[in-house]
């Protein structure tokens, strides 16, 4: 039999870094979706402050997963 994969779009975000915000939102999801295959990273926005510091970086990404 085939496997088939469904796609669901979340947006995280780090004081950190994109790494982390990848990680946080992965691991936030897997919370309620099984079976992740992978994750494709959409775009990658940051807040800054008043002095043109980063202060959050945010990623959109897209997460496969295999369907039961």
């Amino acid at each position: 039999m085939s496997d088939v994969a469904k796609v669901v779009e979340i947006t995280a975000a780090s004081k950190t870094g994109i790494e982390d915000a990848v990680q946080t939102g992965l691991k936030k999801v897997s919370g309620t979706v099984k079976n992740i295959r992978g994750a494709w990273v959409n775009e990658i926005k940051v807040t800054t402050d008043e002095d043109g510091n980063v202060a959050e970086w945010r990623v959109n990404m897209r997460v496969s997963f295999v369907v039961d």
